[in-house]
């Protein structure tokens, strides 16, 4: 247990500094390598994952009001309900896809592709600068909300590029600001998936004694996060963003050759 949570500690600290800097929200990277470590099975996974990033989008958030960001509550808020609805569902979907398929290889992989699909259009969209719309209706906040809450869940990923790529695509956000956005939009699809969990399986099928490595990581990893975030430019911000997404890339077709092989 030592060994372990010490590898998830480090895994995790690493992994929220780049996701708090990117939007990305860390998961993306903790879901892949956990995957690869191989010790625990998809629900586990999916719940530590989850319990590091919602623990590192609330410091995030907290560190990045306090350097200055002006945060817009209404647009965050309706986005954030979408999320809220979103993250239940894609917790039940990965439940029952859990129950449904014979054996969690299946559900594995299904992950797995729609984690390389997410990636590469976050990958191609935010490296070509691809065209940007500019909608203004709450329906538009809270079906994007939906959207991402749902993949979140579903993928065990806590949000990942698709959040700050569909941000830019939908609203004319520039990337840092995107950013921002996409970790408030986290927090509450992890929320959410948190409070499902509770409601069906429980907690107790978890070993929670991992939870003193996990949430002390993703602390500080907000903390480090929040913290480089304000100092980098946005173009610096875009090169770690798409850094990452090519390297969980590659993790990911890494993991999924296992599954098959």
């Amino acid at each position: 247990m030592g060994l372990l949570g010490s590898l998830y500690f480090i895994i995790i600290v690493l992994a929220n500094t780049i996701g708090a800097i990117s939007g990305m929200g860390g998961g993306v990277i903790i879901k892949p390598v956990f995957d690869l470590i191989g010790v625990h099975q998809v629900a586990e996974i999916s719940f530590y994952a989850a319990v590091a990033v919602f623990v590192m989008s609330i410091v995030s958030t907290y560190r990045q009001v306090k350097n200055g960001v002006k945060i817009k509550w209404h647009f965050a808020a309706w986005v954030s309900i979408g999320a809220i609805l979103g993250g239940f569902v894609g917790t039940l979907l990965l439940e029952w896809l859990i129950r449904r398929l014979p054996n969690e290889g299946y559900a594995q992989m299904i992950q797995i592709v729609l984690t390389i699909i997410t990636l590469l259009f976050a990958f191609f969209y935010t490296k070509y600068n691809a065209p940007k719309f500019e909608l203004h209706h709450l329906i538009w906040y809270m079906s994007c909300g939906f959207v991402l809450g749902s993949l979140a869940s579903l993928l065990g990923i806590g949000g990942g590029p698709i959040n700050v790529s569909l941000l830019m695509l939908l609203f004319s956000l520039p990337m840092k600001e995107a950013t921002v956005y996409s970790i408030c939009t986290i927090f509450f699809s992890q929320l959410s998936k948190l409070v499902s969990i509770g409601f069906t399986s429980g907690f107790a099928i978890f070993d929670l004694r991992l939870l003193w490595f996990i949430i002390p990581a993703a602390i500080i990893g907000g903390f480090l996060g929040a913290k480089l975030s304000g100092i980098l430019t946005g173009d610096k911000v875009a090169f770690v963003f798409q850094s990452v997404i090519l390297l969980v890339l590659l993790i990911n077709i890494y993991n999924g050759i296992l599954l098959i092989m």
